[in-house]
């Protein structure tokens, strides 16, 4: 979620460790799975920080609470051969954002739907389609993969408000993904790149522009038996300068998050993923700590065996 700001003439971009935006932090996104997995559910985060803004702006200790809840489902199949996957995730939010403008404290909550993300991914190497019982045979090896996340403009936003949860525009985000298992460790490493349409409806007849944003992410993880596992989490994110009415604001972002994720199997087809992250270095931008909880439900299905001949 992007929650755009604003104080008076001047604006902020408050930027969550949420369902969209560069300040993702997901290991295992381009790991082996079988084909034919069916998984759904739901997510609770929360973040809370300060927005760190350009020097010459005049609003200053802006402080951010962000609470979002998301559900998601998605399902893996094959595609030319190849494991592929597709998944959406739907969130609401609710944030309360306050700050100075010289002895003046102001504050301001929204509360609605945010903007659904969509995502499409396919394995390039190491990725052949396989059904469970062969998936559990195979050996271990580096994957390759690719994905496509588009953010649609489904969240409320009003053009007359300043502070609004949905960003009234499409994102998409290409981003190619390396996962190399080596024993119980898992090294994996992304890069994509997120491009953004105009929203042409900022304060009535205003056009907002930002450029594309580069993200980058690493994880190291450990697997201590199969769903139970931790991973260390990095990353880095630079770019998105705003335009609006052709007038450019004066930085742009370069920033950077480190993270802890667990996943914890409950159950045989259930699992409960915990996620913290904290940011390390922030240049412009929100620099938030971020708690997450999500339990995960997944149904997999097993090819039946063709009966023998002659009934044996």
């Amino acid at each position: 979620m992007r929650l755009s700001v604003g104080f008076g003439p001047v604006y902020v971009v408050v930027v969550t460790a949420s369902v969209a935006g560069a300040q993702e932090l997901e290991p295992r996104a381009y790991s082996a799975n079988p084909i034919g997995v069916t998984f759904a559910g739901i997510s609770v985060l929360f973040s809370t920080g300060d927005v760190v803004l350009e020097p010459t702006s005049p609003v200053t200790d802006v402080n951010a609470k962000v609470y979002i809840g998301a559900l998601a489902m998605g399902r893996t199949f094959a595609l030319f051969g190849r494991t592929a996957s597709a998944g959406v995730g739907l969130p609401y939010a609710w944030a309360k954002v306050s700050g100075r403008i010289g002895e003046e404290a102001r504050s301001v909550e929204r509360a609605g739907l945010a903007d659904t993300r969509v995502r499409f991914g396919v394995n390039l190497l190491g990725g052949r389609a396989m059904a469970l019982p062969a998936f559990v045979r195979r050996a271990p090896s580096t994957t390759l993969g690719t994905s496509l996340t588009v953010s649609i403009p489904t969240g409320q936003y009003f053009s007359d408000k300043l502070v609004n949860i949905g960003t009234n525009r499409w994102a998409f985000k290409p981003e190619i993904g390396l996962s190399h298992p080596s024993g119980p460790w898992t090294l994996e490493l992304y890069g994509g790149v997120w491009f953004f349409t105009d929203n042409a409806s900022y304060l009535v007849d205003k056009t907002r522009d930002q450029h594309p944003m580069v993200s980058l992410q690493s994880h190291v993880g450990y697997t201590i038996q199969p769903r139970l596992w931790i991973a260390a989490d990095v990353t880095y994110y630079e770019g998105g300068r705003v335009v609006t009415d052709g007038a450019a604001s004066g930085d742009q972002q370069e920033n950077v998050r480190i993270g802890l994720t667990a996943s914890l199997p409950v159950r045989r087809s259930h699992s409960v993923k915990l996620a913290w992250s904290k940011g390390a270095i922030t240049r412009l931008g929100g620099n938030f700590d971020t708690w997450a909880i999500a339990w995960q439900t997944t149904h997999i299905r097993i090819p039946s065996r063709k009966p023998a001949a002659n009934g044996r």
